[in-house]
């Protein structure tokens, strides 16, 4: 038996230069844009050379590197709003979100939502919230998770508690007294 099928493509030494490769959009793509031993090599993908803004915006707004502050910031504070807040009972003016129609599911929804203002808090610590603000946010989530367990009761405290909505004007408050620069 041959050892063909093991061997390695060995570089071409000639005069001859390979050809360019170009992408779909007509654009070279350079030899060392996927990794450092080829395409899918042991050097894995590297991103350093792409364009990520003009991704962003062809995907609509949504980012692939580090976010700021206010952008992460935005980000909570819409999940907040959907969550709390997104719609009207027609005729009405009160307000309900996603977390009063998901709570209507017996405990797994609860959870769920529970779990989702979670990560809202843990976003806001991650944003340098001291303890005892994320405290104050883990009471109103707790709250607004255990209650909500309670049949029918349970599901119209969460459309009036608003749970999230608090959070975020409780971090908004502390953002707003921060130096612009931290």
């Amino acid at each position: 038996m041959t050892d063909d099928i093991y061997r390695t493509a060995k570089p071409r030494t000639g005069g001859k230069r390979r050809p360019p490769i170009i992408d779909q959009d007509g654009n070279e793509v350079h030899s060392r844009g996927f990794g450092a031993s080829g395409p899918f090599g042991a050097g894995g993908f590297d991103f350093q050379g792409a364009d990520f803004q003009n991704i962003s915006g062809a995907l609509g707004g949504i980012s692939f590197g580090p976010l700021t502050r206010e952008q992460r910031f935005a980000r909570i504070e819409a999940l907040s709003k959907l969550l709390d807040v997104a719609f009207v009972v027609p005729g009405t003016k009160i307000r309900y979100g996603i977390d009063g129609l998901i709570g209507l599911v017996p405990v797994v929804g609860d959870i769920l939502t529970t779990a989702i203002s979670l990560w809202i808090v843990r976003e806001a610590r991650a944003l340098g919230a001291p303890k005892y603000l994320v405290a104050r946010m883990l009471g109103n989530v707790a709250l607004d998770g255990v209650v909500g367990l309670v049949p029918f009761a349970g599901d119209a405290f969460d459309v009036m508690f608003r749970a999230n909505m608090r959070n975020m004007r409780i971090l908004k408050r502390w953002m707003d007294k921060q130096p612009r620069g931290a």
